[in-house]
């Protein structure tokens, strides 16, 4: 795919942790606002396409479909890189009025938070080196393998094979996909944009993204909000015009480039 972000993931990686510690706000120029009214948006910018850093701006897919979202909803709001696991505290404390990083929605989440209407279809994949034994997920068994704390790619894992030792994880996916540049891993599981974007922009790592729609299911990512939180009819309503306007397709391909299955989202 035609991915249009090019940061490497190592200052990626730096920028959001140093950004977080600071608790520094950002967000698209158009739809931030200072307003005291405006709606605060959580997110973990360590993951692109999604959201990433640059500089001090936070930019990716999420950042331009919720843009798109909140304009048409008639929403201020500005943005704010709270980190992965701080995002959902916030959440739970109502720091934080909804939350948008690539979160997948499941039933366990569904339990404390509510979610949007689906935005965005994914599915795990694995990455290894060349000349890697590993073909399939079938083939992580007994293997060290890394994976972003608290995702759906532990979870997916661990029912495969158990709360394993084996299973490495990290704070987020550039220390994940570190620790198998390091050695200290022979496998990274990780939703397939970031998996294929890091082994597209890095050919020199010599890395293949593996795909095993047998072993890992499709997921959908959504809009994250505090549970009873406000505001989730607005933005359903808005998610669902701009997917039939034709304003997600045209940020999908921007990101992605490729024509979206926008069928897969009306569920």
């Amino acid at each position: 795919m035609n991915m249009k972000q090019k940061l490497k993931w190592g200052v990626i990686g730096l920028s959001a942790i140093f950004m977080t510690a600071c608790g520094v706000e950002s967000g698209s120029d158009a739809g931030t606002s200072s307003d005291s009214k405006a709606l605060t948006i959580g997110t973990d910018a360590a993951y692109a396409p999604f959201e990433s850093l640059e500089g001090e701006k936070i930019v990716g897919f999420d950042v331009d479909m919720l843009d798109a979202v909140m304009k048409e909803a008639g929403l201020k709001y500005k943005m704010k890189n709270t980190g992965w696991e701080p995002l959902f505290i916030a959440l739970k404390n109502k720091e934080v009025d909804a939350g948008i990083s690539a979160i997948t929605i499941n039933d366990d989440r569904k339990k404390t938070y509510d979610f949007s209407s689906p935005y965005f279809e994914s599915i795990n994949m694995i990455l290894t080196k060349e000349g890697s034994s590993i073909k399939s997920a079938k083939d992580l068994q007994g293997k060290k393998v890394s994976v972003q704390n608290g995702t759906t790619g532990q979870e997916a894992l661990e029912k495969m094979f158990g709360k394993s030792g084996n299973i490495k994880k990290f704070e987020n996916n550039t220390l994940a996909i570190q620790a198998l540049l390091n050695g200290e891993v022979e496998a990274v599981v990780a939703d397939n944009a970031v998996v294929q974007e890091y082994a597209k922009n890095n050919p020199d790592k010599k890395l293949v993204a593996i795909n095993d729609p047998e072993n890992f299911e499709s997921e959908f990512y959504g809009i994250i909000f505090p549970k009873d939180g406000e505001h989730q009819d607005e933005v359903n309503k808005a998610l669902k015009k701009i997917i039939e306007n034709g304003k997600y397709a045209e940020i999908y391909k921007k990101w992605f480039g490729e024509e979206p299955n926008v069928d897969a989202l009306k569920q």
